[in-house]
Formats: structure tokens, C-alpha cells, sequence
């Protein structure tokens, strides 16, 4: 690494050292005998698995690049979230080590959101994976149909080409703009979470059986859309016109979508 690199990293660990509370043992407050706040070099050094010399180095900007399992084990002591681990990982000019999963579960205050709006607007929750998490009320009335309990029911991809009825809700146009997005969307996923086994079975499902997914994967589009317009088709309230929004949870890489009716 270069000097600028090391100093970097090193400002980076004291900063996070000093923030990082010291495990409780029974009968000890954490805080007894402590002067400044924050884990000793020898704590942290004793639960990353690695030598206290050696991540005195590491702080200090005097140590050689650590290695990614040296890192990893450094991001686990200090409990980093996905986007601080990945920028250790920046910071010592290291690979990124491969994405996890989506989390499983909503932040409650998504869940919120998605209630509160529930007499306002359609909103809907993906993931990284194009897995749909949930609708509120409003969306599952218009979209919930789409989907269904199957191996890959509840993914965007999978059902862009091979829900029934699709063009019935969304149009000809409608239902060819989603099935580009959601092969460009699936393209970033695939590229994201390199070593996900069920994207990687999603896609060899999809380009083994779907000419039409072979013929937008051929274009080479990789996601990029944020807002768009969307038409629907309700059975009951006829033709329908949403100005579409995606909001990020970085940490969970869970989407929100909003749905503003559009007036014209």
C-alpha cells in the first residue's frame, strides 16, 4: 500500500476501535478502569484471531497490504456493517469479498412506510435478487396476481416471461418494458452476488427455456433505471397511470418502489 493508504486504514481501525464497545464479562462493568472509551489494542488484536503486534502495525500505517481473511476477521470484531466492511476492504486496496445475501426480513420502518401509504399509492419491496418481500393492500391489488408460490413465483425476473396475463395488465408496451428492465436488473444481480446459487439457477431456467429472455440478454443491458411510467390494466377501475420511484436500503439491499398515480 501506499503511504496514503496506510494512514487511511489506520485512522479508519482507531476510529472504529474507539467506538467499538468492550465485551462484558460476569460480575465486570464493561467501563471499570477504562480512561477513554472504546476496545485496548489487545482486545481487539484477541478477537480479530491475530497478533497485537501486528495490528499495531496495521494502525500505525507500517504494516505490509493484510490479506482479505485478515480483513474479514477485522470487519467481524468490529461488527462493520456490509457498506463499512467494503470500504476496509477499499481502504487496503483489496478485493471485495462477495456480497451476502439480501437480508430476509423488512426494516420495520419500511414495513411502515408501506402501511402508512396504503391508502395513497401502490409500494412495493424487492431485494438485490428481484425477489418481491411484499406489497401493501393498494399493490397486491394490482400486481399481486402476477406472482405466485413456485420455485421462482415471487421473482421479477422469472415472472417478467412467464406470468400468465401479463400483457392483459400491463399492455404489449408495458409488458416489454419490464421484460428489458428485469433482464438488465438481473444482469446487475447476477454481477453483484457473483457466487449466489439461486441466481445463477434462475438464470440457466430462463436462458435454457425462454427465447424471449435470450433475446434481451443478447442486448447486453445491465440496470439502470430508477423512476419510469407505468400503465396498468384493473379489471375493475380500467386503464391505470403510475409515476414509478425506487428507493435504496443499502445495508439490506431491499427497493422500494413507489407507485404516484399520474395525473395528466
Amino acid at each position: 500500500m501506499q503511504g496514503d493508504e496506510r494512514s487511511g486504514l489506520g485512522e479508519y481501525l482507531r476510529h472504529h476501535r474507539s467506538q467499538t464497545a468492550p465485551r462484558t464479562r460476569p460480575g465486570v462493568s464493561p467501563l471499570s478502569h477504562r480512561r477513554v472509551p472504546g476496545l485496548r489494542r489487545q482486545e481487539l488484536a484477541d478477537i480479530a484471531g491475530i497478533s497485537v503486534e501486528y495490528y499495531t502495525r496495521l494502525e500505525q500505517g507500517r504494516a505490509a497490504r493484510p490479506s482479505r481473511e485478515i480483513l474479514t476477521a477485522l470487519a467481524r470484531a468490529f461488527r462493520l456493517s456490509n457498506v463499512e466492511r467494503d470500504h476496509l476492504f477499499r481502504l487496503a486496496g483489496a478485493r471485495l469479498p462477495p456480497s451476502p445475501a439480501p437480508a430476509a426480513e423488512i426494516r420495520p420502518g419500511l414495513r411502515q412506510l408501506l402501511d402508512s401509504l396504503n391508502d395513497v399509492m401502490p409500494v412495493t419491496i424487492h431485494d438485490g435478487r428481484l425477489d418481491m418481500l411484499a406489497f401493501n393492500a393498494t399493490a397486491a391489488d394490482l400486481f399481486g396476481p402476477l406472482f405466485d408460490d413456485g420455485p421462482y413465483g415471487r421473482n421479477i425476473a422469472y415472472r417478467a416471461f412467464t406470468a400468465t396475463g401479463l400483457d392483459k395488465v400491463l399492455g404489449n408496451e408495458g409488458a416489454e418494458q419490464l421484460a428489458r428492465v428485469a433482464t438488465a436488473e438481473l444482469r446487475k444481480a447476477l454481477s453483484h452476488y457473483r457466487e449466489d446459487e439461486y441466481l445463477r439457477s434462475l438464470f440457466h431456467e430462463l436462458s435454457t427455456s425462454n427465447s424471449e429472455f435470450d433475446r434481451h440478454w443478447q442486448k447486453g443491458e445491465i440496470g439502470a433505471w430508477s423512476s419510469a411510467m407505468k400503465h396498468v390494466n384493473h379489471p375493475a377501475k380500467g386503464p391505470l397511470a403510475f409515476d414509478s420511484e425506487m428507493l435504496h436500503d443499502p445495508e439490506n439491499d431491499h427497493w422500494v418502489m413507489l407507485f404516484t398515480p399520474h395525473h395528466t
